[in-house]
This record gives C-alpha cells, sequence and structure tokens, in this order.
C-alpha cells in the first residue's frame, strides 16, 4: 500500500501590503512541514505551488490577484543565453561547494552587507543573527547550504585553500527537483552577476543528480524585479490545469540581479 504524509492543516493569514504590487493586498495559505514525512510532503505540496519558508509551506491565496505564477526549468533542454554564458566564465575563479546547512558568522556579515545594500525596506531587514540561523537550521527536509568562494592555490584538493566567501545559497533537495529558497551574494561585485550565475550553477548541479527540474519560487506577472525569472528558458508555469510549458510573448528582459 502507498503511504501519503499525514493530512496536513491548512492555515489563512489575514490581509496585508504586497511587496511586489503597489495597491494591491496579498494572502497566504500555509502549513506546517513536521515530522519524519515532511520532506514527502514537501514534495507534494512544491508541486502544487508551495514554497518553503523554515518549517512553514506557503503560497498565495490573494481574492483579486493571480499576478503571482509558480515556475520550474526544464533543466535538460535548458541552454544558457550567450549573457549567461559571460557571467558563467566571468565567475570562474570561483568554487561552489554544497554542506549541510549550518549557519556561521561570516555568512552573516555577507547576509547583512546584502541586505543593507539592496533591500533595508524588505521584510527580512531587522533579522538578527539569531534569526538568520533559524532560516538556516529550521527545516525538516533535505535542506543545503552552497557556499561559493574564490579559488584558492589548492582548491582542487582541499577546501581550506578557498578564499573570500562571495555568495550563498539555501537551497532544497527533492525527489525530481532543486528548490533555490534564499540566496545572497556580495553586492561591492555586481560585474560578476552572481545572482545569475548561482542559478545557472544550480541548474547544472540539478543535471548532475539527474533531476528534471529547477524550482525558482514565483513569478510575478507585472513586477519588473521578478522579470529576470523569465530569462531562463524553457520553463513551465503552474496554471489552472497543471504544469505548463510557458512561450515568452515579448523579449526576453535584461536580469535585475539581487532576487
Amino acid at each position: 500500500m502507498t503511504a501519503h504524509p499525514q493530512t496536513p492543516q491548512f492555515f489563512l493569514t489575514s490581509p496585508s501590503t504586497c511587496p511586489y504590487l503597489p495597491g494591491q493586498l496579498e494572502r497566504k495559505v500555509f502549513t506546517h512541514l513536521v515530522g519524519h514525512r515532511a520532506p514527502e510532503l514537501l514534495d507534494l505540496l512544491t508541486q502544487g505551488g508551495f514554497r518553503r519558508s523554515q518549517n512553514i509551506a506557503y503560497r498565495p491565496a490573494c481574492e483579486r490577484c493571480r499576478a503571482c505564477v509558480s515556475i520550474r526549468i526544464l533543466v535538460d533542454e535548458f541552454k544558457p543565453a550567450k549573457s549567461m554564458r559571460r557571467t558563467w566564465a566571468a565567475n570562474s575563479d570561483l568554487v561552489g561547494r554544497m554542506a549541510e546547512a549550518e549557519p556561521t558568522s561570516e555568512q552573516y556579515a555577507l547576509f547583512r552587507r546584502y541586505l543593507d545594500a539592496r533591500h533595508t525596506q524588505g521584510g527580512m531587514s531587522e533579522m538578527s543573527v539569531m534569526d538568520y540561523a533559524m532560516m538556516i537550521e529550521d527545516s525538516q527536509v533535505d535542506t543545503r547550504i552552497i557556499q561559493y568562494r574564490r579559488k584558492g592555490p589548492d582548491s582542487a584538493f582541499s577546501p581550506r585553500s578557498d578564499g573570500a566567501l562571495k555568495a550563498v545559497a539555501l537551497t532544497d533537495v527533492m525527489g525530481d527537483g532543486l528548490s533555490m529558497v534564499y540566496s545572497f551574494f556580495d553586492p561591492d561585485e555586481p560585474q560578476r552577476g552572481l545572482g545569475t550565475y548561482m542559478i545557472l550553477d544550480h541548474i547544472e548541479r540539478a543535471r548532475a543528480l539527474g533531476l528534471p527540474y529547477l524550482y525558482l519560487g514565483y513569478w510575478v506577472d507585472g513586477s519588473r524585479k521578478m522579470d529576470y525569472k523569465i530569462r531562463y528558458q524553457p520553463q513551465e508555469h503552474l496554471m489552472p490545469k497543471g504544469w505548463e510549458r510557458y512561450q515568452p510573448k515579448t523579449a526576453v528582459v535584461p536580469p535585475i540581479e539581487g532576487e
């Protein structure tokens, strides 16, 4: 008999100001990811358009707006655009290492620099070191952290040779793909395109693991700062009838780093 996760209880938040579209209110439906079946539940919910934040899985449930759309990249079919290949080459001096999700003071220092430079008005702007540690550690699913550092003279043989920390990604490993939960990077090197680089690196990691999808969360139709996600083609969007291949209607826009 096929085992199923224990039936979760779902809750609805009160309306609050939408962070993406002016004049709109947002609501979310959410449930808790707890117990030994949390990974299985996360797989099912992610396929249904949910995202994870610590031990909460949530998705938009706005009354008058359907602008938020879950997207996933088709890993095996993806081919980087010319500009993406340039970004990949520009970061050839970096090495990314995946490990257990454990917070460090070095990560938090980079996280604070990133927020202070790019997201001073965001909901995360007041996060303390303890809040950051909870974001990294509070997970009952297969969550990893990938740290991107400058290569040292012996990085090919030992992590101890790695240099300065340049970017960090918190990532869930699921049955059918990788899900980028949150990422941040050095705001003082915008020429690197580190946000783009981390997505490209995750596509390659998913391909190496034999996973068909990279989940990028929500694309918000009408939000300029979310349009960078449309650049990674081909991709699927979760529509009322299920996951459908997305056909861009206009030219792909340039990236906005930092999301």
